[in-house]
């Protein structure tokens, strides 16, 4: 229901002077369409200090991971009985994670390593040094490979069985954001930096185009609709989705988003978007066709709770909320409507 869909969440909600286009939206669209995500369960985060980075899920054992950059822990939440389960700690600012499922095994990007640990014990098992600045993390379920963006600019190559570095992929700058075609031999990766959207050959563990980012900079999240041939670009300067057709490596539509966005998936069921920013608003954007999208709903939050994570397995979104003046970190849960 576009920016008429905005709901106050207490004391948290935020002023904002809509621009002039969402405006149009909002007018437009019915006051009785339901909301596109509701607000299903709170888990709070006693203790757990500073800013919150990435997610990741065991949804058969109703785990949730979050990397709490700002405490130096890896929390373990117990998604079905709403709390905390255990804390990894002896981590140095935590960033990328994974649930390997077939061996119910951990794997954290953290301090220049990435780190294994046993998802039973959580006992560390095993640990791939001299990944400087390394972040965000990919599996690839086909080939048992992690990869890691990490460094000036390269994407690591580690299996997932040894837990050996493979070789790496040199790129321009440091990677954020990257996404691999399920089925496909690409990997489309943020090379903020160097204001760039690189295109790997997995195969041949090189770059094969780029893609220059002409409007806007400092893209940090990204998704991937295979089936329609397109990527989702979030943008922060200015703050804008840019919406990519990866058969023609050219932008076809971008549209205004929430600012600070640092995390955005693809709902492929309602054809819909969900981006979390830092400012404090989780942005819905519908699809109308291939090249069109627009904004359906604009979700107040908490400033700084800018990372998430969809599983279209269970239908829900975890958004990390992190601590602000007197409220303690937590996870909200969310379940898809409309």
């Amino acid at each position: 229901m576009g920016i008429a869909g905005l709901w106050i969440d207490g004391l948290e909600a935020t002023s904002k002077t809509w621009p002039s286009e969402l405006t149009l939206a909002a007018s437009a669209s019915s006051a009785f369409e339901p909301r596109a995500l509701v607000l299903t369960k709170t888990i709070a985060l006693p203790g757990v200090k500073g800013r919150l980075d990435h997610l990741a899920l065991d949804a058969k054992g109703n785990r949730l991971f979050v990397s709490a950059l700002g405490n130096d822990t890896l929390e373990v939440v117990d998604i079905a009985a709403g709390k905390p389960l255990a804390s990894i700690r002896g981590l140095h600012g935590p960033a990328g994670v994974l649930h390997l499922t077939e061996r119910n095994q951990i794997a954290v990007a953290s301090a220049g390593a990435l780190e294994l640990f046993d998802g039973a014990s959580y006992e560390r098992l095993a640990s791939v040094g001299s990944l400087d600045d390394i972040d965000n993390l990919r599996f690839d379920p086909e080939t048992k490979r992690i990869y890691a963006g990490y460094a000036a600019g390269a994407l690591a190559i580690i299996d997932a069985m040894t837990m050996q570095e493979l070789g790496s992929i040199a790129l321009a700058a440091h990677p954020e954001a990257f996404q691999l075609e399920p089925h496909g031999g690409r990997i489309f990766v943020n090379v903020t930096r160097a204001m760039q959207i690189a295109v790997v050959d997995r195969l041949k563990q090189e770059v094969i185009a780029t893609w220059r980012m002409e409007k806007c900079r400092a893209q940090f999240p990204m998704a991937l609709d295979e089936s329609d041939q397109r990527l989702f670009v979030g943008c922060r300067e200015p703050a804008r989705l840019v919406v990519f057709d990866i058969t023609l490596g050219k932008p076809v539509s971008d549209l205004e988003i929430c600012g600070d966005a640092d995390d955005v998936f693809y709902d492929a069921s309602r054809k819909r978007l969900y981006i979390s920013c830092g400012e404090g608003f989780i942005d819905v954007i519908d699809r109308r066709d291939a090249n069109t999208y627009e904004l359906r709903e604009r979700i107040p939050t908490r400033v700084g709770a800018r990372t998430s994570l969809f599983s279209a397995e269970r239908d829900e979104l975890f958004l990390a909320v992190p601590t602000r003046g007197k409220a303690e970190a937590e996870i909200r849960i969310f379940q898809p409507e409309g």
